[in-house]
């Protein structure tokens, strides 16, 4: 007989393997089609590897118990939640890969609150009758912003799509070439419009672009003008646009909708603690826009979503549309949006109670302080690493300010033991995760999107890999 055939005459029966004591441990938390389907899939790949090589690299891997264990694991990881919390040591505030703006502890009450059993999402109390959920935050939207009416739907993109397709399908939107902007996941401004339906007329070239390109552009098929923010790149040097305010009376001398999406849409000005200088929701609405698009999870600090404000007449259409029930949100995302709004109304307070704006205007004084206390405890054990504070700097992220630099500080990590991408993924593997940043071979833990609560147990975590006798 070969050593082929005999490898695989030796693979155990899957029975045999099941009644092993990892597998019988899960069977009280899984179901048997489960744990077999994972040793048959481990079997079938044993299988496959002894007919391709004709041998086995260690021949244990063919013992029951070998087998039991590596489907126990595999299925141990079907019981653990794939989304996970995550501790950001990163220094990019509005991380978009790890969820962009954490929420207000009012947020998650008011999650918990409508969550926890049935709400008024679509049921005016007052009447008795069926109401709509916009309903919830539109006046708040609407007192902020100093606009006529507000539609929030999922995310800014099924704004902007919504509101193109609304009032503009079959005819001709005016943009210019320097604002075709690009978003995270390659999804771009030309693809919303085609999905929608409208017509794109380039105006002007990719740096400069002037009133009279708009004015040489419109015809009888055009419906609107788009204005949109580039807030996640800039381009410097010789360049020219044209901001919303002077193509306003062009608009109007031509009876179009002037449209702007501005990606990030900040409600107060931020620009006193650093930040780069952008225009806020209600100078965009005082200035006449019709449509004003903005997301929910970034620089405004609350839950995914896409707020369209503007023109009530145009917002009445926009809610009639049938995409409009297909991007709705759901009430969840109402009650963290409302709570997040609320803040808002407390401007001497909502610094504080708001987390994504605490970390945007925290200084770089307490910053240093938090490294320092951060430094001085992993100094109290012998680790494997060389240590050190440093000056850093922090980011936005999220596709939002991307020239701004917050002048900060971090902890440089130099493992002597471990590759430096080993000891990030090391620390990837806690509940919760932490995440790091490396920069020219070196672990940077930047303390900014760190929460207070959260700092022992960052401590913890990085002792534990970087102890000398691990």
């Amino acid at each position: 007989m070969s050593g082929q055939q005999n490898l695989l005459r030796n693979l155990p029966a899957i029975d045999r393997v099941l009644r092993e004591e990892p597998l019988q441990k899960l069977s009280q938390q899984l179901p048997q089609e489960t744990l077999s389907g994972a040793v048959q899939d481990l079997m079938t790949a044993l299988r496959q590897e002894i007919i391709a090589t004709g041998q086995i690299d260690s021949p244990e891997r063919l013992q029951p118990e070998q087998i039991a264990a590596a489907a126990a694991c595999k299925c141990r990881e079907l019981l653990q939640p794939s989304l996970r919390k995550v501790i950001n040591a990163t220094g990019t505030l509005l991380h978009t890969n790890l969820g962009r703006a954490p929420l207000s502890s009012q947020s998650l009450r008011a999650i918990n609150d409508v969550a926890a059993g049935y709400s008024n999402l679509e049921f005016e109390l007052d009447s008795g009758c069926r109401g709509e959920r916009f309903s919830h935050v539109e006046s708040i939207l609407t007192q902020l912003t100093g606009a006529e009416a507000a539609l929030v739907v999922n995310n800014n993109s099924g704004a902007v799509l919504l509101a193109l397709t609304a009032l503009g399908k079959g005819r001709e939107a005016v943009v210019s070439r320097g604002e075709l902007v690009e978003i995270g996941g390659a999804f771009r401004i030309p693809e919303v419009m085609e999905a929608g339906g409208v017509i794109l007329r380039e105006v002007g070239s990719s740096n400069r672009t002037h009133l009279k390109d708009y004015q040489q552009a419109i015809n009888e098929n055009t419906s609107l003008l788009l204005k949109v923010h580039t807030s996640n790149y800039r381009i410097v040097g010789f360049t020219k646009e044209v901001p919303a305010r002077d193509l306003l009376p062009l608009a109007r001398e031509n009876d179009l909708i002037l449209m702007e999406d501005l990606g990030s849409g900040l409600l107060i000005d931020l620009s006193r603690y650093g930040l780069e200088r952008e225009p806020t929701v209600p100078e965009v609405v005082k200035a006449g826009v019709d449509v004003i698009t903005f997301s929910g999870d970034k620089l405004l600090g609350g839950p995914q979503a896409g707020i369209i404000v503007g023109r009530a007449d145009l917002i009445k259409k926009l809610r009639k549309h049938p995409l409009a029930r297909a991007l709705r949100i759901d009430k969840l995302t109402l009650a963290a949006l409302e709570s997040t709004l609320k803040l808002y109304l407390k401007p001497e307070q909502v610094l504080q109670e708001l987390p994504v704006l605490k970390m945007f205007s925290a200084a770089p004084e307490l910053q240093k302080h938090r490294c320092q206390s951060l430094l001085e405890r992993l100094m109290t054990e012998p680790l494997a690493a060389e240590i050190r504070l440093i000056e850093d700097v922090s980011r936005v992220g999220g596709g939002a300010m991307p020239l701004t630099e917050l002048p900060d500080w971090a902890i440089e990590i130099n493992p002597l033991k471990h590759r430096t991408a080993d000891l990030a993924k090391r620390l990837r593997t806690f509940s919760p995760a932490v995440v790091t940043r490396v920069h020219n071979d070196r672990l940077l833990v930047n303390m900014r999107a760190v929460f207070e609560d959260e700092e022992g147990l960052l401590a913890q975590f990085l002792i534990s890999v970087l102890r000398k006798e691990d």
